[in-house]
């Protein structure tokens, strides 16, 4: 499903999680873009979803009669379990707003910060007012000022996972697919530039470079490393590169277990524990080789990696 910040190409309603208390389908922050065909990302689906919808065409089909005003934002609350038959129990409070104007605006500005944590804040109550805020480790959520208005304050916060990805072949063009919907950052690298397809997921970055070893180091700390090249002297080095700095989230080389033997033996043979480099790739007990296939598993793998670290 499309991301909520991609264009929608019609006139919208965009669809917050305001507030989240007890069991839920999404958390608070969560987003999705409607049009009167169409959205964009989801708030969990089910029978909240289905009315989120109809208030948000409902908002449209008023916005759109010419001497009609524009809606003013909408806060909704939904009990799941008594008013909408869902088995969560929970209880979400819903906004909707009408994209025009400074929401535009904002919208457009977030585009352009997709790498960047972001806060937004939207008057609830009184004189329209939408806009960026400079309010560091902010959690979506609702707040009342001292004269009694209402506001919302919205994290819309980049993806602290990053994965470094060597190697355009069929399996990491697969894994960057696999990707491309996922809560994450990419780089993507290769020596080849004719490798690289026209179009890549908004996440994705190209580095088509004469030494992808450079892009070792430049990559943030606690970055996760795939490689998957061409040439196993290629991996070798990248390998080398990547064990000799400090940081490193988590590091995965495709092969099977005689591949992690001879490159373990060669790299100790150079003074470097190969102890963190996981080889084969994948989650346990997905044997087939198909570049989807290993694809679906790598991620899988992955999700599971960066979802403990950020636990920690």
């Amino acid at each position: 499903m499309t991301d909520w910040l991609t264009p929608a190409g019609a006139p919208a309603v965009l669809v917050t999680v305001a507030r989240a208390e007890g069991s839920v389908p999404r958390e608070a922050g969560t987003h999705m873009l409607v049009t009167a065909h169409g959205q964009q990302d989801t708030i969990g689906g089910g029978h909240l979803e289905h009315k989120a919808l109809a208030i948000a065409r409902d908002m449209l089909a008023t916005a759109s009669a010419a001497s009609a005003p524009v809606p003013a934002p909408r806060l909704e609350r939904f009990p799941l379990g008594p008013s909408l038959g869902q088995c969560c129990g929970g209880v979400v409070w819903l906004l909707f707003e009408v994209v025009q104007g400074a929401l535009e605006d904002v919208l457009a500005q977030l585009r352009q910060r997709r790498q960047e944590d972001s806060c937004r804040i939207v008057a609830i109550d009184g004189a329209p007012e939408s806009r960026l805020v400079d309010e560091r480790h902010a959690q979506t959520h609702l707040r009342t000022d001292a004269g009694g208005r209402r506001w919302l304050v919205d994290a819309v916060n980049a993806p602290k996972a990053h994965l470094v990805l060597f190697g355009a072949g069929h399996v990491g063009a697969a894994i960057v697919r696999a990707l491309a919907e996922l809560p994450c950052t990419v780089t993507w690298v290769d020596e080849r530039d004719a490798m690289f397809p026209e179009h890549v997921p908004p996440n994705v970055t190209i580095e088509a470079t004469d030494t992808p070893e450079a892009c070792v180091g430049q990559a943030p700390d606690g970055a996760s490393y795939l490689v998957m090249t061409h040439s196993h002297a290629l991996d070798q080095q990248l390998c080398e590169a990547i064990l000799a700095r400090d940081n490193v989230g988590w590091f995965g080389l495709i092969g099977s277990k005689t591949k992690r033997a001879q490159f373990t033996a060669r790299m100790e043979a150079k003074g470097l524990s190969a102890a963190s480099m996981v080889c084969p790739v994948g989650l346990p007990g997905i044997v087939n080789k198909a570049p989807a296939v290993i694809a679906a598993s790598v991620a899988a793998q992955l999700l599971m990696v960066w979802e403990s670290q950020a636990k920690d």
